[in-house]
């Protein structure tokens, strides 16, 4: 008979929260509860103490406050759950907003409208149902963005403020759950958004990227975040990636953590 390529967790002690593992078979059971729980909005508070993220060398938020005024129409595109919008305390009968993913859409409506933002529910996420030149400021985090329509979008000096999740974000750890794995987004690169900002007519105000650590320290962790980024891992689920997953723990039992790599850049544009 063939050996086994599963790693065998034997005698081994977890301990997560409270709830406390003693063998293979209760792992994999906390894995797929971690695998159903989801998220609402982007609110990543259920990994708190469980992973760390590697401070980027540029702070997004403040770079928008820098040219956000009170009397400047502002665009956010892909607003999520409205976490990141909410800081920035803008105007809300200045501020509109986009979002393509119908539970988000929702949440949007009863947070953002009854006090006066425009929410915008589009098909698809580059979309914008603004009428041309009629913006002050476009902000996009981490979402699809098509630069023509952005430039039409803007006023004669309007400003485009966009950080994104770069085309080789954590693809250590998605090519090891998945072999097969390849990037969904290859041509998100810091070089094609210049080249299309500049062909849009935008001039580049600002271009840099990092590729910060992200470090996580249980399994279960993990497995929650590759269920909710299926455009990192494809197909993913917890009876597919068990041997890997088994593999993951025995490198924490020694190294004590899990650490991959983002991918993110920054581009700050103006209407020439």
């Amino acid at each position: 008979m063939a050996e086994s390529t599963v790693p065998i967790i034997q005698n081994k002690f977890y301990q997560f929260g409270g709830i406390v593992i003693m063998n293979e078979k209760q792992l994999k059971r906390f894995w797929k509860h971690e695998e159903r729980i989801g998220i609402r909005g982007w609110d990543f508070s259920h990994l708190k103490r469980r992973w760390n993220n590697e401070k980027l060398p540029w702070d997004y938020r403040q770079l928008v406050l820098q040219s956000l005024t009170p009397n400047k129409m502002l665009l956010d595109m892909g607003t999520g759950g409205g976490e990141l919008l909410s800081s920035f305390h803008h105007p809300a009968h200045q501020t509109a907003v986009t979002e393509a993913w119908q539970p988000n859409i929702d949440l949007l409506r009863k947070k953002f409208e009854p006090i006066g933002v425009t929410v915008y529910p589009v098909k698809q996420a580059d979309m914008l149902p603004v009428h041309n030149q009629s913006v002050d400021i476009i902000t996009n985090s981490h979402n699809a963005f098509n630069a023509k329509s952005v430039a039409n979008k803007l006023n004669s000096t309007g400003l485009f403020i966009t950080q994104q999740v770069g085309a080789t974000n954590n693809f250590s750890l998605s090519q090891f759950l998945n072999p097969n794995y390849v990037p969904a987004f290859p041509k998100n690169t810091l070089l094609q958004t210049i080249n299309a900002c500049q062909k849009a007519g935008l001039k580049i105000r600002l271009d840099k990227q990092a590729f910060p650590k992200m470090t996580f320290f249980d399994v279960g962790a993990i497995v929650y975040y590759a269920s909710i980024i299926p455009w990192e891992f494809p197909n993913f689920s917890v009876d597919k990636c068990l041997p890997q997953l088994l593999a993951l723990q025995q490198i924490i039992d020694t190294q004590k953590s899990i650490t991959t790599n983002e991918d993110r850049f920054i581009v700050i544009a103006q209407k020439a």
